[in-house]
């Protein structure tokens, strides 16, 4: 009795986990660009008035270093971030997404506050 019990209660724990009806459940993926903060360390972003090719997974001294803006599209890898601190509101980071198969083509722009990477809104391309 004590082996049809537990037989009986792990299969239902397995169904259960596994199926919902027929069909299989596994988690969304995550999508890196909806995260509510930058994840880039103050001390790493551009100084006002350049532009940093940011790539994700990629620890903060093995990033690219800072360099001028003009062109940086062009030469931004698929799957990175272009961060742009504008030299009037040093307190912000444009953040220009590249897309995650495509080289140079920017999906979506979003400003961040610089110190604490809190999203402030998305802005139209």
């Amino acid at each position: 009795m004590r082996v049809l019990v537990a037989l009986t209660a792990t299969l239902g724990a397995i169904a259960c986990s596994t199926h919902h009806g027929d069909v299989a459940h596994e988690p969304a993926p995550a999508a890196r660009s909806t995260a509510a903060t930058l994840g880039v360390p103050p001390g790493h972003l551009p100084p006002p008035g350049l532009c940093r090719i940011w790539m994700a997974g990629r620890p903060p001294g093995h990033q690219p270093s800072p360099q001028s803006c003009d062109g940086i599209v062009t030469r931004a890898p698929a799957g990175s971030m272009i961060l742009y601190r504008p030299p009037r509101d040093r307190r912000t980071v444009r953040v220009q997404y590249v897309d995650d198969r495509r080289a140079g083509v920017v999906v979506r722009i979003r400003l961040f506050e610089a110190q604490t990477g809190k999203l402030l809104r998305d802005q139209a391309g």
